[in-house]
């Protein structure tokens, strides 16, 4: 009895650092992330505000307590056309309470031309948020579109991605599986 007792803790506690490690980048970039640039250490994210579709303002501060996949783009940014199916269909399949995928539309985008571009693309679940005097992108660190940034529970960035990428691949999902982890 003794023996298996302690044979079920060994196995609870051996299961529970393995949920607790570390994400594995490497194995990210290898399976097609290949420009994930990694944070030696987390960094706050921007608190300018930004607003919705209806004017009502926003920080990424609301998201804290999520695993965040932030991107940064513009309408007229051919990168971002082709990226933007594929953020949508990770934020369908892998969205919810623990992961969220928030799309920022950087600079000048019009509500109108942004809803043309949604359904030129075909996305359906993300989120029209606007940061027209790119204070959120500027404080951010973006100088180029798309840029995506991963960002932890706590609010603290912890990679970044320049340009775009099959934000629905295999090796992707499974490191928003791994960040969200317990």
């Amino acid at each position: 009895m003794l023996r298996s007792a302690l044979l079920y803790t060994a196995l609870v506690f051996g299961a529970n650092t393995a949920f607790a490690a570390d994400p594995d980048w490497q194995a990210a970039r290898d399976g097609g992330l290949v420009k994930m640039v990694v944070a030696e250490t987390p960094v706050p994210v921007a608190t300018a505000e930004f607003t919705d579709r209806d004017g009502g303002t926003h920080t990424l501060a609301d998201w804290q307590g999520k695993v965040v996949l932030l991107n940064f783009w513009a309408t007229w940014c051919a990168p971002c056309r082709e990226e933007m199916p594929a953020l949508d269909r990770l934020q369908t399949e892998l969205g919810g309470d623990d992961f969220e995928v928030v799309t920022i539309a950087t600079g000048r985008n019009a509500v109108e031309r942004i809803d043309d571009f949604f359904a030129e693309v075909g996305v359906e679940t993300l989120p029209i948020l606007l940061d027209p005097r790119q204070q959120v992108a500027r404080e951010m660190g973006v100088v180029g579109l798309p840029v995506t940034v991963l960002i932890d529970r706590d609010g603290n960035e912890v990679a970044r991605y320049l340009g775009d990428a099959e934000w629905d691949s295999d090796a992707a999902k499974t490191l928003i599986t791994q960040l969200t982890a317990p």
